[in-house]
């Protein structure tokens, strides 16, 4: 990796450290995101599964809706995802979703587990198909089912019920 590109995103890294050890001081859990594109801060998120009782709202989750909510979802792609630890599996799944072009960690998966975090049997779960995980899944088709996609695609608003 260039030198230039080091300087360029150590900056972030140190803010995602300090944003993790900050909420790590307020009793939270030691995981945060910050979401950089051209230079600039977009987002910047903490894990907040305890304060929401959201198993979702992982710290890069948590990062990308904030840059998306003041600048824009597309405003997202292209950006770099910045992460006081390695993304989980689904964090690497969102930053997919909102066309991250790179992400930057500084504590790897095996540092996380060495101190109670073990994820990395997370990255295996979307090797499988979705029926084969350890939750039931019934696809069951109605009549009318295809109605919503329908209208979507056509631009037609159906009558609200």
């Amino acid at each position: 990796m260039p030198t230039d590109l080091l300087d360029h995103l150590t900056p972030h890294l140190e803010e995602a450290v300090r944003i993790s050890r900050d909420h790590v001081a307020d009793g939270g859990i030691p995981f945060s995101g910050v979401v950089v594109r051209d230079g600039q801060v977009l987002g910047t998120g903490f894990n907040r599964v305890l304060e929401d009782d959201d198993p979702t709202a992982h710290a890069e989750v948590v990062a990308l809706r904030a840059a998306a909510k003041k600048y824009g979802r597309l405003s997202v792609a292209g950006a770099t995802l910045i992460a006081s630890g390695e993304p989980c599996a689904l964090c690497y799944l969102a930053a997919l979703y909102f066309h991250v072009d790179h992400i930057v960690y500084a504590a790897d998966r095996e540092t996380a587990g060495i101190y109670g975090f073990d994820y990395g049997s997370s990255y295996s779960i979307f090797a499988s198909d979705p029926t084969s995980w350890p939750i039931t899944v019934t696809h069951l088709p109605i009549d009318g089912h295809e109605v919503p996609f329908e209208e979507f695609s056509t631009g037609r608003k159906g009558a609200k019920r």
